[in-house]
């Protein structure tokens, strides 16, 4: 395949009535990407379809059985639009004014114009709509769906806005007999339901409605009188579920760190529908971290959350049926970390305590994000037993330069006396929330000795890459491969990698490449399995898949790529009936999962 860089013409599926748990009417014809620098306003204008995209029918399937009991459902639910109480127009005012006066969108990662421009502006929701296959055909393998997870902000940002302060919106391409089909669905969550239901935004963006001590004193007022007055509960959640998808206890769950996990279920059809919020029988507090760890082999989760309050690290685990167990609250964490990710391993759970945290002088006196980076600070790691039922014994390593936000994976060594971890280290960690542009991070293997305290680490390539993947068999197992998203710079992905960490020498691990072409970007790769209940398989052997999106013709589509082949080979390649944007984290669930929900 050649970059598709020919032109396309997309399909535009019938407007049909959203069916969710809080029963919002929403119009869904989906708006086609126009390209350009910049965009002034959220929505952009549908062109008027010319043709029509055709595939076979597929076969239906029965119904999954009634949901859980176990959501924490929000006592507020949104119904139907309505128009505005006098108040919330009286807010909305004030909510103008400290977005032009006392706080608007100067810098660049802060300017909606910027952040939301090209593939990164935001789509419509999608009902389930066949799709083409333009090449190749699809594996048996993939009967099921690839979700993808990202940032879709629901309405134009009034002032400041960061690419972490979207509204989650699953991507669901779901596959059988060879025939698929696109859906794209918001995460219902209790922030979208109220803020559809009042037609805007309620409360600030948390990653840049708080740069400065003013901005954050009038917006953290507002937010207050919007609250007492009943606009708002934070209790029923504040999070946005933008981040990830995670499938654990036979349940498929969209997450954020910054709220409880909220419940998906795929249809028969291939529509995404929200259940609710889950908080496991009154178990999970506040939130939980979007990279849980899952062990193919016994079926457990394993997770944590982090806040700006003591216990500043908290970790627990989720048994095979999905049953949360006792909370681990860290107290050896003596300030607030940025704690994106973790890894596992046969023995323990490994913690990177890095130098981005709570920033709050560079917030009141240089009008920054009450997030940054802090150079005078050590980073290190933390590990501690798998099952651990305190922290007496955590351990704490410093590892002088490392930056750790998503973890590769980790493994035991020696008899479970090393442990070796195989992360992306942010070289320019100043840089991480402000200019992204300028961020390159080096996939490096960190080895622990637990009896000496001794740490070593080498770079296993010299690419700016992240996004980094494997065979999710080899979760917590020693791996020998590695499929990274390569940065162009990021958060824009030009391609993927295939390393080979299995060997010990130290020296350039690039055994496999696939460029997107020019002008030509996609997401986070994902690794699936030919046959993954098949112990003899090699651990290549599988398919790479992701969506890469045309920013020239203005056409998505979905790849699969031979994992084996040093060149990624293209095996299948899907036309999106509309573009997909740019985004985080994706999963592929299989069809006889699907059938659990």
């Amino acid at each position: 395949m050649d970059a598709f860089s020919s032109t396309f013409l997309s399909t535009v599926p019938p407007s049909t009535k959203l069916r969710s748990p809080a029963t919002v009417t929403r119009s869904t014809s989906p708006p086609s990407y126009v390209p350009r620098r910049y965009i002034s306003s959220v929505r952009i204008e549908e062109k008027p379809p010319t043709t029509t995209t055709t595939t076979r029918t597929r076969t239906q399937q029965p119904q999954p059985p009634p949901p859980p009991t176990s959501y924490a459902s929000p006592s507020v639910v949104a119904k139907k639009r309505v128009e505005p109480k006098l108040s919330t127009t009286i807010f909305n005012t004030f909510d103008d004014i400290i977005n032009k006066f006392i706080d608007p969108p100067i810098r660049p990662s802060v300017d909606p114009r910027h952040v939301l421009s090209q593939n990164f502006a935001p789509v419509d929701e999608l009902p389930p709509t066949p799709c083409e296959v333009i090449q190749g055909s699809l594996p048996p393998c993939l009967d099921g769906a690839y979700i993808r997870n990202g940032p879709n902000p629901q309405f134009l940002p009034r002032g400041p806005y960061h690419l972490f302060d979207g509204d989650g919106m699953l991507h669901s391409i779901r596959i059988s007999n060879g025939n698929a089909t696109l859906c794209s669905r918001y995460v219902k969550t209790y922030k979208y339901s109220i803020e559809k239901q009042m037609g805007s935004p309620v409360l600030p963006n948390v990653f840049s409605g708080f740069n400065g001590l003013t901005a954050a004193a009038t917006r953290g007022a507002l937010s207050a009188v919007r609250i007492l007055t009943g606009e708002f509960n934070p209790v029923n959640g504040i999070g946005l579920a933008n981040t990830s998808l995670a499938f654990f206890g036979n349940r498929l769950y969209a997450l954020g760190e910054s709220d409880l996990p909220y419940s998906i279920r795929l249809t028969s059809t291939g529509d995404v529908e929200t259940l609710g919020r889950v908080d496991f029988d009154g178990k999970l507090f506040m939130s939980m971290t979007a990279h849980p760890k899952i062990d193919a082999e016994t079926g457990e989760a394993f997770a944590f959350r982090y806040g700006p309050v003591p216990p500043y690290l908290t970790y627990f685990y989720f048994d095979a049926n999905g049953n949360k167990k006792p909370d681990v609250p860290i107290f050896s964490m003596t300030r607030p970390s940025f704690l994106h990710d973790f890894a596992i391993t046969n023995k323990y759970a490994i913690f990177a305590d890095i130098q981005i945290g709570m920033n709050p002088m560079d917030m009141i006196f240089g009008g920054g994000s009450p997030v940054g980076a802090d150079p005078a600070k050590v980073p290190r790691i933390g590990v501690i037993p798998r099952y651990a039922k305190d922290e007496s014994e955590m351990r704490w390593f410093d590892v002088p330069g490392f930056n750790v936000i998503h973890a590769v994976n980790a493994w035991d060594e020696d008899d479970g006396n090393a442990i070796v971890m195989l992360a992306p280290n942010i070289l320019s960690v100043e840089h991480t929330m402000e200019r992204m542009e300028l961020v390159h991070a080096l996939v490096e293997k960190v080895r622990i000795d637990l009896r000496t305290g001794i740490v070593t680490r080498h770079p296993v390539s010299a690419r700016n890459l992240d996004f980094a993947v494997l065979n999710p068999a080899y979760v917590g197992k020693k791996n020998r491969y590695v499929y990274a998203a390569v940065g162009d710079p990021m958060p824009k992905i030009a391609g993927v990698v295939k390393l080979d960490v299995g060997n010990g020498e130290r020296k350039e691990c690039t055994v496999g490449s696939r460029m997107f072409g020019a002008c030509c970007y996609g997401g986070e790769p994902f690794f699936v399995a030919k046959e993954p209940e098949n112990p003899e398989a090699d651990e290549d052997d599988g398919y790479v898949v992701s969506y890469v999106h045309n920013e020239n013709t203005g056409e998505s589509r979905f790849l699969v790529m031979d994992a084996k082949s040093p060149n990624l080979d293209i095996v299948a390649a899907v036309r999106l009936p509309r573009r997909v944007p740019y985004g985080f984290h994706g999963l592929f669930v299989r069809e006889t999962d699907l059938q659990k929900l």
